[in-house]
């Protein structure tokens, strides 16, 4: 008999830590968003991790500025950013206080309040593809920048909260190079951090950066 995931919140000293240890443990574990129609449960599939100063990658590189500043908070809180004009993403604070790192949200398996989250995914095409992607993720959670900041290791009400639910094994966890990301930090080689389950569904397509072409 397979034991249902562990219900218990994740502590905060989970999340300080360094965001390497963080990312993968973050596989397996269930993310709940609180909405005024319920709950939905995601089973996290898929991270990526970015190393503030570290990493070329990171929003957080060239420092502090309005739009990251969540980043150099307390660990165990909700980032949240705008891309491309029209999708949210959202990470979670690794590390000590200052010192800005955080994992990127990928993907995941939708595990409770699938109704929910089609009504917010009428495009996808059955419930694997439902958090298939980082945007789709917040789209299906309906997370936008109006929840940056949130505290997602409080016992109380709150709109996103991470529980323990089942660890993956190591030896079912996947490392390659970031999806979309630009230069050094794209390199494989130097930063193999996206982490995955291997062979789940919900996994999203690896696709290398491609440059924005300017119109006219």
């Amino acid at each position: 008999m397979i034991a249902p995931p562990d219900r218990t919140p994740l502590p905060r000293s989970f999340f300080d830590r360094p965001v390497l240890e963080v990312a993968p443990d973050l596989l397996g574990r269930i993310l709940v968003r609180t909405t005024p129609d319920g709950p939905i449960a995601l089973r996290l599939t898929e991270v990526e991790a970015y190393d503030g100063p570290n990493d070329p990658g990171s929003h957080a590189y060239r420092g502090r500025t309005a739009r990251n500043a969540v980043m150099f908070g307390p660990p165990g809180h909700v980032y949240v950013y705008f891309t491309y004009g029209m999708w949210h993403c959202m990470n979670l604070v690794c590390g000590p206080e200052g010192r800005a790192s955080g994992v990127l949200l990928r993907a995941g398996e939708v595990v409770e309040g699938a109704e929910l989250a089609r009504k917010r995914r009428v495009s996808a095409r059955n419930d694997k593809e439902l958090a298939k992607g980082p945007a789709r993720l917040a789209t299906a959670l309906e997370v936008d920048r109006a929840l940056d900041g949130t505290d997602a290791c409080t016992s109380g009400e709150t709109p996103l909260r991470m529980l323990t639910g089942t660890p993956v094994p190591s030896d079912q966890v996947r490392s390659g190079p970031r999806t979309g990301v630009a230069g050094e930090g794209g390199n494989g080689d130097l930063h193999p951090w996206r982490f995955w389950v291997a062979d789940d569904p919900t996994v999203s397509p690896y696709r290398a950066h491609v440059p924005r072409r300017r119109r006219g």
